[in-house]
């Protein structure tokens, strides 16, 4: 079957969601309790039936996932005149991200912040220190904002590739 990334990770979604219907029924179901005197009430299960639904939803899950991956590799989008596959694109966005976060600290510190220790012996010293910034925080605030700008327009062509670019997918429905 043809799918788009989008709709393959929300059959992934339903496929998990089943696969926990049948691992809680599997686990409400295996064992019961009776009092030797009592007439036990036994749940329903099948044993065999739930391990076969189970092993069948891996297998969809895990041929998904390969489509997905397989997807992944060989597709391109280029973001700012440079061409990504989609899972270089993924591993560089989360890089980004992580630098992004970096900047927003850098750029929201003070040129000049008094040191607070607040450790045994801060109430013996008698000289206040105090930490300066060791970078243009102008620079600083102009990289944040162009990593913002990159992040933003890689994952807008991400979205527009997830929701339009189709491959096969072999799942017996």
């Amino acid at each position: 079957m043809k799918v788009t990334s989008s709709l393959a990770n929300k059959l992934l979604k339903q496929l998990n969601e089943e696969k926990d219907y049948w691992l809680n029924k599997e686990k409400e179901s295996m064992l019961y309790t009776a009092t030797a005197d009592e007439d036990p009430v036994i749940p329903e299960y099948d044993y065999e039936g739930v391990s076969a639904t189970l092993d069948e939803i891996d297998r969809k899950i895990c041929k998904i996932k390969h489509a997905i991956n397989t997807s992944n590799i060989n597709s391109e989008i280029e973001v700012a005149g440079e061409k990504y596959t989609v899972d270089m694109l993924l591993v560089r966005m989360s890089q980004l991200t992580k630098r992004k976060l970096t900047l927003d600290k850098m750029r929201k510190q003070l040129p000049k912040s008094r040191v607070e220790d607040s450790g045994y012996f801060s109430a013996k010293r008698s000289v206040v220190e105090y930490r300066y910034t060791n970078y243009d925080v102008e620079k600083v605030k102009r990289d944040f904002e162009e990593v913002s700008k990159t992040l933003f327009e890689m994952q807008m062509k991400l979205d527009v590739h997830n929701q339009t670019v189709q491959f096969d997918v072999d799942i017996e429905e």
